[in-house]
């Protein structure tokens, strides 16, 4: 019951989580390329999050809106 409740110290849900350490070991930082979200909706699903590929979908894009978090986490582009 407690795994899909935000966490106490940053806000931030486990899928959310699996989405920044998965962006960050994909080198997906400020100051480089974009890269397509399929890439990273499949190292997440592939390695980390077992699970369906909407919801980690769903969770990049929540990230990348600026009314959803208090502060965006990632840079949506297009």
């Amino acid at each position: 019951v407690g795994r899909a409740l935000p966490d106490v110290r940053d806000g931030l849900k486990p899928v959310h989580r699996r989405v920044l350490y998965a962006m960050n070991v994909l080198g997906n930082d400020w100051n480089k390329a974009y890269k397509k979200s399929a890439r990273v909706v499949g190292d997440v699903i592939g390695k980390y999050h077992p699970h369906g590929d909407l919801a980690v979908y769903n969770t990049i894009v929540r990230m990348a809106q600026p009314f959803s978090l208090r502060y965006m986490l990632v840079d949506g582009q297009g």
